[in-house]
């Protein structure tokens, strides 16, 4: 399940990866890693595989530990928009450990701690959604 939060990896301390999220309309273009479109035509939506991240200096401090584990995901790895939704929807897989004091933290990060990335030197191929950092991608800090 690709681009969803798995509650392990909250246990283990990482989440290697974007998380998908949804966005309440998307443009009628997209972005790598994206392979189709669903969207209008409104320049104020985001395309299908815009990928967002949280800011580096965003503070974390107040966030719980399993909260900063998702966190430093959304710092390092970003959001991917991968669905039509509501705005800024992300999800785990099914998992009965979830609760809803650590959904309710996550859900007090303003969209405006977000910054767009451009992902293009990020590519492996052009017919892969393979994603790797580099000289043309450099890593953030998480």
């Amino acid at each position: 399940m690709p681009g969803l939060v798995r509650y392990d990896e909250v246990l283990a301390g990482y989440i290697g990866h974007a998380i998908r999220v949804t966005s309440d309309c998307t443009s009628r273009n997209y972005l790598w890693p994206a392979r189709h479109q669903a969207g209008v035509r409104d320049p104020r939506c985001p395309p299908m595989g815009a990928r967002f991240r949280l800011k580096k200096g965003f503070d974390v401090s107040r966030y719980s530990k399993n909260a900063k584990v998702v966190l430093d995901a959304f710092k390092h790895f970003g959001l991917i928009v991968a669905d039509n939704g509501s705005d800024w929807y992300f999800q785990g897989t099914v998992d009965d450990r979830w609760t809803n004091g650590l959904m309710d933290q996550l859900k007090r990060v303003p969209a405006g701690a977000f910054v767009a990335v451009n992902e293009a030197g990020c590519k492996v191929s052009s017919g892969s959604g393979q994603f790797a950092y580099g000289p043309k991608c450099p890593s953030p800090n998480p």
